[in-house]
């Protein structure tokens, strides 16, 4: 899932980091993305369709038909 190949990295690109994992799996890899971020001077761009994941963030940025909009959708609770 996560493969950085160098020390204390300035930016890490990350695209749907819990496609394919289980729900443990995929919070233990963004935990670790997220630690990543906590090392400055680290930046991590983050993609996603997964709202379960959108917590770790500390700005989300929703964009729609190619567009960025002003806000996300709010989301629907059962």
């Amino acid at each position: 899932m996560l493969t950085l190949n160098v020390t204390e990295p300035k930016i890490v690109l990350s695209d749907e980091p819990t496609a394919s994992l289980d729900s443990h799996s995929g919070r233990d890899g963004v935990n670790l993305i997220q630690q990543l971020a906590h090392q400055p001077p680290c930046t991590v761009l983050l993609v996603t369709h997964d709202p379960r994941i959108l917590d770790i963030a500390k700005r989300n940025l929703h964009i729609e038909d190619g567009r960025l909009c002003d806000r996300a959708p709010v989301q629907q609770t059962a």
